[in-house]
């Protein structure tokens, strides 16, 4: 560039230079290096080298208003359209090389994008004031200039930018914080592109190499929204365990450490993975991480607590002289079949079938129990909804959870009539109070 004419030595020291600033600043103006060293002699300059003076290289940047020039401050910009600069915004003459001799990022940028065969420049919008200067020196240089798209920026939900400088959002937090690497690449795919047609929301990365596209971007600056980003993950999450992949257990691996916390030797058991990614599963609707499962379902891993106000909630329409009648029937049906095999269950169409008559029964057998000690019950049969109530308190001690067939199937026979049987005490000895 030197030798072109289309650089200089500057050896203005940064005395000077702060006092160009500080008179443009009390003008109004913005600062603008004055070119007192392009003017230099080259008597001039080589005294200034022979003394070692110290020296900046610095670019001379293509007038706006010389027709030869005004492509460079006219463009095309992927995103924005055309683009079109007035003024002396961007076009100072910027310093390429510092006087320790290390390059600035004005040069570097257009020396490494030349070398690495860049043919589109992606980069945040902050960065349009600088294409003027990047693509004047593409052309000082003699290289062709690529396309460039200046992305929307991101933002916090207060309306400040989303900053690394502030450790806003940095990547890999958003792992640590248990988020899906699937669900946050969807999320930030949808940070200022949208793919153009219908309501896709959820991607996989290979759905998003085949609907992405330039010109799917967009101007408008958006939101960092955890709660966009929470229901992406609860979705995707809910994706992976029902697959049968080896993502889905090392999902459950993770589950089954976390229910550590709370059941502790729980993931030293040996079938600890199995039985974490089953719960996963029952529960996959209603979780947003892994480590949700034991809060979610306390129930699956420990006896529920029966004396809250969710567990009397959940049999509140059951009346009082039926409900031992329910679970009496319920303790009887499961000790004349075979206890079901938790290794065996395949999913809520193999529970559905397998338990479909079981509260029915029940409730046939509770009304035939109740009609040889009141009459009044005898008029009135037990209906199927009283048998599910029964069985979501002995089972969960919450009013919504996993479907019933899919407990049933879940705890083998013997805890199931040990949890009913504990309802039963539970009942009677608050009949007796």
């Amino acid at each position: 560039l030197l030798e072109k004419g289309a650089a200089y030595r500057c050896f203005c020291g940064s005395h000077r230079l702060e006092s160009l600033r500080a008179e443009a600043a009390a003008q109004g103006r913005p600062p603008m290096y004055d070119r007192r060293c392009l003017h230099l002699s080259q008597q001039q300059i080589d005294e200034k080298l022979r003394v070692g003076e110290p020296y900046t290289i610095r670019f001379i940047a293509p007038n706006p208003a010389d027709p030869g020039s005004a492509d460079v401050a006219q463009f095309y910009d992927i995103v924005h359209e055309s683009m079109r600069f007035r003024g002396p915004a961007g076009f100072d003459d910027a310093v390429l090389l510092k006087s320790d001799g290390l390059p600035t990022y004005h040069l570097a940028n257009v020396v490494d994008d030349h070398f690495m065969r860049i043919t589109h420049v992606l980069r945040g919008e902050e960065w349009l004031i600088s294409t003027p200067k990047h693509r004047a020196l593409f052309k000082a240089f003699g290289w062709p200039v690529p396309q460039y798209a200046h992305l929307p920026l991101l933002m916090n939900s207060d309306g400040s930018k989303l900053s690394k400088r502030n450790r806003d959002g940095p990547l890999q937090g958003y792992i640590d914080a248990g988020y899906l690497p699937s669900a946050v690449v969807n999320y930030t795919a949808l940070l200022g592109w949208h793919p153009g047609s219908g309501d896709k929301e959820l991607y996989e990365l290979a759905e998003l190499e085949q609907a992405f596209s330039l010109g799917g971007l967009s101007r408008s600056k958006s939101a960092v929204s955890r709660d966009r980003l929470d229901w992406l993950n609860k979705q995707h999450l809910q994706k992976a365990v029902s697959s049968d992949s080896a993502q889905s257990r090392d999902l459950a691996a993770i589950a089954a450490s976390e229910i550590d916390q709370h059941v502790p030797g729980f993931s030293r058991l040996p079938d600890a993975t199995d039985t974490a990614l089953r719960t996963l599963r029952m529960c996959s609707d209603r979780l947003t991480f892994t480590r949700d499962l034991f809060d979610t379902a306390p129930y699956l891993f420990a006896n529920p607590d029966l004396g809250t106000e969710e567990a009397e909630k959940t049999i509140a329409k059951v009346p009082l002289e039926t409900r031992t009648h329910l679970l009496q029937a319920a303790i009887a049906q499961l000790k004349t079949m075979a206890g079901p095999d938790p290794a065996s269950a395949t999913g809520d169409e193999v529970a559905s079938k397998r338990w479909s008559g079981f509260a029915k029964d029940m409730a046939l057998a509770a009304s035939a129990s109740a009609s040889s000690n009141s009459d009044t019950l005898a008029q009135k049969p037990v209906p199927k909804s009283h048998a599910m109530m029964m069985l979501r308190f002995a089972l969960t001690g919450q009013s919504t959870g996993p479907k019933i067939p899919e407990l049933l199937e879940f705890f083998d026979s013997r805890e199931t009539i040990s949890r009913l049987e504990r309802a039963v005490q539970k009942i009677v000895a608050e009949s007796l109070q």
